[in-house]
């Protein structure tokens, strides 16, 4: 396997409801370093499943991901520890209401990287410069816009230091006028070289910034390509269609 290849998917299967639901069905995939992935689809396609079997939120029912060259689904790997090198960002903050921003920012680096108080603020607050809300660290997350959580979500990720940044649906809850925020935030991402997965509606998003976008649909994948392969000629019907409806 070649060592720029960060992420291998072979087989991913993944059923629900004693295997009623099938939202995966043999998916395979490679995510390269410093690659940006955006995976569309319509609702109900598999785009989250997937992107949650990446860091085992949901165990697949079959076949295996392998992260730098080791397979986290055999159950003798230490998951956490893999976990460590892929920030996830979810489509509601998930902040802990009861702690300042800055708490929120440092908890994970100082309990699982031992990072001390002073690096972990001094990080934090780097991060919270970049994304123009320094003046917010001692706020609390009932204090701000849903724009504003959403970076917060997204450069509490970055205080880990990961490898992989997983975004599911990041905009899918915020008001029109906050999704170019938070977007504005990933595309800075994407041009410094962060490997991102992204599970997006944000077609404008995805023809901009992606490297390669994953077309799914009844949990397989139908077609990937450049956002230009995929954007301005189609191979698939299923695909034709999709975007005949989304753009």
């Amino acid at each position: 396997m070649t060592t720029d290849i960060i992420i291998s998917v072979k087989g991913l299967q993944k059923h629900f409801d004693d295997g009623k639901l099938k939202a995966l069905q043999g998916v395979d995939a490679e995510i390269k370093r410093g690659e940006v992935v955006v995976v569309i689809g319509p609702s109900g396609s598999g785009k989250s499943t997937f992107l949650r079997c990446l860091n085992l939120l949901e165990t697949p029912t079959k076949g295996t991901v392998s992260v730098e060259g080791v397979d986290i689904t055999n159950p003798r790997v230490n998951i956490n520890k893999h976990r460590e090198k892929m920030g996830m960002v979810f489509q509601h903050f998930n902040l802990f209401p009861h702690m300042s921003i800055l708490k929120n920012m440092t908890l994970a680096p100082m309990k699982l990287l031992k990072k001390t108080k002073a690096e972990a603020e001094e990080k934090a607050m780097g991060l919270l410069k970049r994304v123009g809300l320094a003046d917010r660290a001692n706020a609390y997350p009932s204090q701000l816009s849903g724009g504003q959580k959403q970076r917060i979500a997204i450069v509490r990720a970055l205080c880990m230091e990961p490898q992989v940044m997983l975004f599911d649906e990041p905009t899918s809850a915020l008001d029109p006028e906050m999704v170019g925020e938070v977007l504005d935030v990933m595309k800075q991402l994407a041009l410094e070289g962060m490997t991102m997965v992204v599970v997006t509606h944000e077609m404008g998003f995805a023809r901009e910034v992606a490297d390669r976008v994953i077309f799914m649909d009844e949990g397989k994948i139908v077609e990937e390509g450049t956002p230009e392969q995929i954007f301005t000629n189609p191979q698939q019907q299923r695909t034709k269609d999709f975007l005949n409806k989304v753009l």
